[in-house]
């Protein structure tokens, strides 16, 4: 029997994502740009940003180094098309292909760049994917991870006690899909166990100080729309 590598497919095809996408990147970029400037890469670099989606990130790398190459992947053709159109002033310095996280099917040490967001928690055997990532990496370059932890998300105490729901939820739907979705905590491990070096943690935040209340709310609603479901019969098959 084939190995099911996308367990989260559903989640991630449902219109909902593409909300969730924009949102986290209007919240998430303010903070990560530092990081990305801070890896003094050349204005040509090569760049490969896996899982793109519909290529929020993608188009933002390809503004910031404005003479590099970009290639996004992903195996969702409904969120390549979409990037295609959506960004296609940036093309043919930007492109979008459909590949594998897992088998990239890219030559090794190809890339000065490999950037991986909100990727690892929906897929099983992220080490194998990290190490795939870390194939196509040149040497001195830098792998730029979004490593998702569900149970680093608090909020106040009110009729419903958010500890509760983040202690129960995120290990339902994960034994439920096979995924860790505190892969956060377990990345540097990981990362530090494939041998790579200068491995630095940072911590992006995203609240309403960090971010406007408009696009926080809007991926709390995206959220809600595409997982509300399945994380409450994940739950209720695991209890």
């Amino acid at each position: 029997m084939a190995e099911n590598l996308n367990p989260q497919a559903e989640q991630m095809a449902d219109e909902s994502m593409v909300r969730t996408l924009a949102a986290q990147a209007e919240c998430i970029w303010p903070q990560e740009r530092p990081l990305f400037e801070r890896y003094c890469l050349p204005d040509d670099c090569r760049i490969l940003d896996a899982g793109c989606g519909t290529g929020e990130i993608s188009s933002r790398l390809a503004r910031l180094y404005s003479r590099a190459s970009v290639l996004g992947v992903d195996v969702l053709d409904v969120h390549l098309e979409m990037a295609r159109r959506l960004h296609a002033d940036l093309a043919p310095r930007l492109a979008f292909e459909n590949r594998s996280i897992f088998e990239l099917g890219l030559p090794t040490a190809s890339f000065d760049l490999v950037v991986c967001r909100h990727v690892l928690q929906s897929i099983p055997y992220p080490e194998r994917a990290i190490a795939e990532l870390a194939r196509v990496l040149r040497p001195g370059g830098r792998l730029h991870l979004i490593a998702e932890d569900y149970g680093m998300i608090r909020f106040q105490v009110g009729r419903l006690d958010s500890d509760d729901f983040w202690d129960v939820g995120p290990k339902a739907f994960g034994k439920a899909t096979g995924t860790d979705m505190r892969i956060g905590r377990h990345a540097y491990r990981i990362l530090s166990r494939l041998g790579m070096r200068d491995v630095t943690v940072d911590y992006v935040v995203v609240d309403t100080l960090r971010a406007s209340r408009e696009a926080f709310e809007r991926i709390w609603i995206a959220w809600r729309d595409g997982f509300a479901r399945s994380r409450r019969a994940a739950a209720t098959r695991w209890a």
